[in-house]
């Protein structure tokens, strides 16, 4: 399973061009996942591949799922409103729960189809070789979509297209599966193309699962991982007039991170200046990390006395 830990994203600025990216990758991968489909089921019936229809399902659901993440990305990048105080950036969260589903469930379906294509395995045709030749191809158009959709989105830091470029890469791992299949199937083992059905299946649905349970997590307020957390609060603590802290939370948004903490202050210090020290440690975690916002408690403390010098006689 892919890991999305480190991408963190740039400032706010840079939200445009993640958008203008995610979109110019997506609709290249909808170009590619067109032409595959039609090409991978119109083929697999003709020459009577159940493991090749199977792929073509597969890049079928790539379809639905870069659509998905078009509307996300069109609503994510909203401004606040008075319905979401704090921005839309879980439509990206949500966007990765339908895809996870649609995953899962076409990985369900594979799996039941080749099952009842392996009950009865007298039934199983010999495939045309043109089925191989497909598989092959697909392979290469996916591994090469796969890379493209991945530079780009470890680019402009982006976990939900790394979702989908991982889902590109998952569709070459499955066009291998068929091409062995296939292959094994023209060499007079015919059981080899729906078992290769099955194993894309299993694949898919795996990683469906991966993707909405992760999802799920997020939408349930999931903290920030530990190096991030471990990063915010080292730049609390480092934050001039800041005596201590406590009770620092995080949850995820989307790519961003919502967070609150208790800093210790000293207490004699006016209202004013305890202020600017809270403001100006909420201005520094949000232009370093991917932090959507910081709220700030003050808690007034008395600062430890300087420790006399050895030898040295108070007054």
């Amino acid at each position: 399973m892919n890991d999305t830990r480190n991408l963190e994203p740039d400032l706010e600025e840079d939200t445009p061009e993640r958008e203008a990216a995610t979109r110019r990758s997506t609709w290249v991968s909808v170009a590619v996942n067109v032409l595959l489909t039609a090409l991978q089921v119109a083929v697999g019936v003709i020459a009577a591949s159940q493991a090749l229809i199977a792929d073509g399902l597969h890049s079928l659901s790539d379809l639905v799922a870069d659509f998905v993440v078009l509307l996300a990305v069109h609503h994510s990048r909203k401004a606040p409103d008075d319905d979401h105080h704090y921005g839309h950036q879980r439509y990206e969260n949500a966007a990765s729960l339908v895809l996870g589903g649609l995953l899962l469930a076409v990985g369900i379906g594979m799996v039941v189809s080749a099952v009842h294509k392996l009950q009865a395995p007298d039934a199983i045709p010999t495939v045309h070789q043109t089925a191989l030749w497909v598989a092959l191809g697909a392979l290469v158009a996916k591994e090469g979509l796969f890379r493209y959709m991945l530079a780009v989105a470890e680019r402009v830091r982006s976990s939900l297209l790394v979702a989908n470029a991982w889902h590109a890469r998952s569709d070459a791992a499955s066009s291998l599966v068929v091409a062995v299949g296939i292959g094994g199937n023209l060499l007079g083992y015919p059981l080899l193309d729906p078992i290769a059905a099955l194993i894309v299946g299993l694949m898919v649905g795996r990683m469906g699962w991966g993707f909405t349970w992760n999802a799920l997590h997020d939408l349930t307020d999931r903290a920030a991982n530990e190096e991030q957390i471990a990063a915010i609060a080292a730049d609390i603590a480092a934050t001039p007039g800041v005596l201590g802290m406590h009770a620092l939370k995080t949850r995820k948004t989307g790519d961003m991170i919502l967070a609150d903490v208790h800093l210790e202050i000293d207490g004699s210090l006016s209202v004013a200046e305890g202020h600017e020290i809270a403001e100006e440690t909420r201005r520094k975690v949000m232009a370093r990390h991917p932090v959507l916002d910081l709220l700030v408690h003050v808690d007034p403390v008395s600062p430890p006395r300087p420790q006399a010098l050895p030898g040295a006689v108070e007054a």
